[in-house]
C-alpha cells in the first residue's frame, strides 16, 4: 500500500503537534547457528554475530529518522532466548559470560537495550533453563543494556508453578544486588504469560525461533496523540471509538513508514508494527490522562476497565487496517512508574494493585513497573506471578508482571528511577501469604477451553 503525499502531510503534522514518536526500532536477531565447543567460543560467535548484522543499524535508524522528520527514542535488538544456547555449556559462568557479550555487543554497535537473556519454561524447566535464570540477578546487576524475561505459561501449556517460585526468588535477589539503584535491575526483568516472539518492547523482547534470520519490528507509542483525539469531544462512544481507530490508523501508518525504510537500506526483512501505546512521564503523555478525557472522573474508578477495553480495541482495529503487519503486543500498556498520571492516581489511593490487576484482563501486559515494599515477601512476589499467569491463560492473551521491590522503602515512598522509568509510589499489598498453595509446587493445568487441536 502506497502512502499518498496528503496522507504523509497530515501524520507528519500529527507528529510534530502531538509529539507521537517511534518508541523503538528493535532489530531482532537469530543466534541459533552460534553454538560452539565451549561458552568462550559461544560467546565469541554471539558477539561477532551482533556486530557483523547491527554495525549499520543505529546509523541507518538516525538517518531514516532524521530524514523524515519522525523521533524515534530508542533502538534495541533482540536476540534468540539465551537459554536454547546454553545447552551445550549449562553453567553460570557460561550464562553469565554471554549476558557480558551482549552488553558489551549492544554498546559497540550503538543500542540502547538488548533483550533475550530469556528462557521458555511454561510447561517444565531443562538444566539450561535452570541455569540462566539462577545467573539473572549477577546479569542485570553487572550489566547497563541486558534485559531478562522467563515465561512461566502459556493458554496451551498452563502455568508452571516452580518456575514462578524460581522468578519470584530472582527478583528479589535482583533487587538486592541492585539496592544502591533502588532495585532498579528489575525494571529489566519480566516474568511473561504467553510472550509473543516478535515484541519490540523491552524488558521482554527477544527473538522467535519462528521469526526467521533477522527482522526490524517496530514499537509506537502516542498517548498524546490518543488524548488530543478524545479530548472535548461529546459524541456517542461508537463515535469516541471511531476518533480512537483514526488516531491509531495514522501511528501505525508512520511505524509502518519508518520500519519499512531501515528495512529496505539495511537490505533485511520488515517484521511488525506493535501498535500499543506506550506512556512516557512526559505531561500529556499518559494512559491515565487519556481515559479521563474519555470521562472517567479519576483513572481507577468504577468504569475504568471498561474504558481501557474500549480503547484497546479501538487501537488494535485500527492499527490493523493501516498495516497487515500488527504484531507484538499491540494494546496498552500500563507501567505505573513510567506514566506521571498514573502514579498520582496510585498514590492518592484512586488506582489500587486489585484495580491494576483488574485492568490486565482487558490492556498489554499485566502489572507493570510497580514499585512494591523491600521487604515483600516472596510468596508474595510468587502469588501475583501466578493470579496473572491465570488471567493470561483463561483470556488466551500476554500478561506478565514487572514489579520492583524497592530495598529500604515501605507503602507509601517515593522512588526516582530517572529517565523513562520515571517515579514510582511504593503501594501496598495485603499482608497475607499464598505460601502453603505454591509451596506445592507442580504444574497448573491449561483450562479446558484450551485443549484444542
Amino acid at each position: 500500500m502506497k502512502f499518498a503525499s496528503e496522507e504523509i502531510l497530515e501524520t507528519f503534522k500529527m507528529l510534530h503537534a502531538e509529539s507521537l514518536d517511534v518508541r523503538t526500532v528493535t532489530l531482532g536477531i537469530d543466534l541459533m547457528d552460534c553454538t560452539g565447543g565451549s561458552a568462550r567460543e559461544t560467546a565469541a560467535n554471539i558477539g561477532k554475530r551482533i556486530r557483523k548484522i547491527a554495525s549499520k543499524f543505529s546509523g541507518t535508524v538516525d538517518e531514516v529518522s532524521n530524514e523524515f522528520g519522525v523521533p524515534v527514542t530508542h533502538k534495541r535488538i533482540a536476540v534468540t532466548p539465551i537459554s536454547l544456547l546454553l545447552a551445550g555449556s549449562p553453567t553460570i559462568r557460561a550464562a553469565i559470560r554471554i549476558g557480558r557479550t551482549l552488553d558489551d555487543s549492544a554498546k559497540e554497535v550503538g543500542a540502547d537495550l538488548i533483550g533475550g537473556f530469556a528462557a521458555l519454561v511454561e510447561k517444565s524447566i531443562t538444566r539450561a533453563d535452570a541455569v540462566l535464570m539462577d545467573a539473572i540477578p549477577t546479569v542485570l546487576s553487572k550489566t547497563t543494556r541486558v534485559c531478562s524475561c522467563v515465561n512461566v505459561a502459556s493458554t496451551r501449556a498452563g502455568i508452571n508453578v516452580d518456575a514462578i517460585n524460581v522468578m519470584a526468588k530472582k527478583i528479589k535477589e535482583t533487587a538486592q544486588l541492585t539496592r544502591d539503584q533502588d532495585g532498579v535491575g528489575c525494571a529489566k526483568l519480566v516474568v511473561f504469560c504467553n510472550a509473543p516472539g516478535d515484541n519490540p518492547f523491552m524488558a521482554g523482547a527477544f527473538h522467535g525461533v519462528e521469526e526467521g534470520e533477522v527482522t526490524v519490528n517496530i514499537g509506537i507509542s502516542g498517548p498524546s496523540v490518543i488524548r488530543a483525539a478524545v479530548e472535548g469531544y461529546e459524541g456517542s462512544i461508537d463515535e469516541l471509538s471511531d476518533r480512537i481507530k483514526r488516531a491509531a490508523f495514522k501511528m501505525t501508518r508512520a511505524g509502518k513508514l519508518i520500519g519499512e525504510e531501515v528495512a529496505k537500506r539495511l537490505g533485511l526483512k520488515f517484521g511488525i508494527v506493535d501498535t500499543s501505546i506506550a506512556p512516557t512521564t512526559a505531561k500529556g503523555d499518559s494512559i491515565a490522562e487519556v481515559i479521563e478525557r474519555m470521562g472517567i472522573e479519576r483513572c481507577g474508578a468504577p468504569g475504568t476497565t471498561a474504558a481501557v477495553a474500549m480503547l484497546v480495541d479501538s487501537v488494535k482495529k485500527g492499527g490493523m487496517m493501516a498495516c497487515t503487519r500488527v504484531g507484538g503486543l499491540s494494546g496498552t500498556f500500563i507501567p505505573v512508574s513510567e506514566d506521571s498520571k498514573m502514579n498520582l492516581r496510585v498514590k492518592e489511593g484512586t488506582m489500587s494493585i486489585q484495580k491494576l490487576e483488574a485492568l490486565t484482563s482487558v490492556c498489554s501486559v499485566g502489572l507493570d513497573m510497580i514499585c512494591i515494599p523491600g521487604e515483600t515477601d516472596e510468596s508474595i512476589i510468587a502469588g501475583m506471578i501466578a493470579d496473572e499467569a491465570a488471567i493470561g491463560v483463561a483470556n488466551d492473551k500476554a500478561t506478565a508482571v514487572r514489579v520492583i521491590p524497592v530495598p529500604g522503602k515501605k507503602a507509601g515512598q517515593t522512588v526516582d528511577f530517572g529517565g523513562l522509568l520515571g517515579k514510582g509510589t511504593v503501594v501496598k499489598l495485603a499482608k497475607w501469604k499464598p505460601t502453603k498453595f505454591l509451596a506445592r509446587g507442580g504444574h497448573i493445568s491449561r483450562m479446558t477451553g484450551s485443549a484444542k487441536n
